[in-house]
């Protein structure tokens, strides 16, 4: 049997707020992995509040990340002091874990590369470096590289270093933790925007810069969808407003939801924070509220039918636009999950982008619930 075993709390100083921690955990004699998320005010004392996890718990395995927020069962820290710790146990061959691919795959090690293969390894949980502009194609790489590969995690989001936990403390690159196929586990995706008007065509694009959309202007194909109160605000509907790119081949209509970074009036142009081809479709899409916490309860719902039993415990990567900046000040997001799925443990953070399957997405929330 897996166990899992949750702590977290708030406080200035990290060895109080760990103590907190353990004595939420209390005894776990036979974990042998630990998840640890910190919000970037505990960023410059990574090291020290692992070692001191690992020397009170005797576990030496442990991966994690820096957020500006944090998440754990029913509770969001945002922009304050806290952590979250949570241990586990699995059978010992079930997992490995990875750190340090900032250039290719071959950095993986031939040791993990042959374990991932001989244990068919199914899931990888992952956290990404932002500053790394390999990091969407090492993401794509790494889940085609495993037998049966699918990605979960998050890119870390900090205003005082991009530190990820790996065993030790690392960053620059992506690392994790591998699992094996016959580890239990359900992963879910829910969206935060919402689709609006038409799917279009590119048909002028150079690179970010978007010029033409079926043939026309790309500025006025946009000002009509959005209306004439966002046409004539830019700046709002900016923040507001997105480009969806469909995923090619999903059957759940996926889209990867993207900035509209930047607007030329003169030459009806749009920027988008993503390279666009000509020839694939584009539609635009609103931050929704309604939307959101629809999506939300409908993935939840989703995750809680394919799980053969309730979930002893999980992870969970949200984007910083979501939380409270979306659903409201009160936990909102983490007590609806602690809600429909019950009360088990969790951890995660509020990430600078989402990584599910084979993508980079935002504005999203990646649940996994170990089974």
């Amino acid at each position: 049997m897996h166990t899992f075993a949750l702590g977290h709390a708030a406080c200035a100083d990290w060895q109080e707020a760990a103590r907190r921690c353990l004595a939420q955990i209390g005894d776990a004699p036979r974990a042998n992995l630990g998840f640890l998320y910190v919000t970037d005010h505990f960023a410059g004392d990574l090291e020290a509040i692992l070692s001191y996890l690992k020397d009170e718990t005797g576990v030496e395995e442990w991966v994690g990340s820096v957020g500006i927020g944090i998440c754990a069962t029913g509770r969001e820290y945002f922009d304050e002091p806290a952590l979250a710790a949570m241990l586990a146990t699995f059978p010992a061959q079930n997992f490995r874990v990875f750190s340090g691919i900032e250039h290719d795959l071959e950095e993986l090690g031939p040791d993990c590369a042959q374990w991932a293969e001989h244990a068919t390894a199914s899931l990888a949980v992952v956290h990404a470096d932002p500053s790394n502009s390999k990091t969407p194609l090492l993401v794509e790489a790494l889940a085609q590289a495993l037998p049966a590969g699918f990605l979960v995690g998050g890119i870390t989001s900090s205003r005082h270093g991009h530190r990820q936990v790996a065993n030790v403390v690392t960053h620059g690159g992506l690392s994790g933790v591998l699992f094996a196929a016959e580890q239990g586990v359900v992963t879910g995706l829910t969206q935060g925007c919402c689709l609006m008007g038409q799917k279009h065509q590119i048909s002028e694009a150079r690179g970010q810069v978007l010029a033409r959309l079926d043939g026309r202007p790309a500025l006025e194909v946009f000002n009509e969808e959005v209306g004439d109160i966002l046409a004539s605000d830019p700046q709002r509907a900016a923040g507001y407003i997105f480009a969806a790119l469909p995923i090619h081949g999903s059957d759940t209509g996926d889209y990867l939801v993207r900035n509209i970074i930047g607007i030329d009036p003169e030459k009806n142009l749009l920027a988008v924070s993503d390279q666009l081809e000509v020839g694939e479709a584009l539609q635009f899409c609103r931050r929704d509220v309604r939307t959101a916490q629809e999506d939300l309860l409908r993935m939840l719902r989703d995750v809680k039918r394919r799980c053969p039993k309730p979930p002893r415990g999980g992870v969970y990567y949200s984007c910083v636009g979501r939380g409270r900046n979306m659903f409201g000040e009160r936990s909102e997001e983490l007590l609806t999950i602690q809600q429909e799925l019950g009360d088990f443990p969790l951890v995660g953070f509020f990430a600078n982008g989402e990584i599910s399957h084979d993508r980079l997405y935002g504005y999203t929330g990646v649940l996994t619930v170990f089974v």
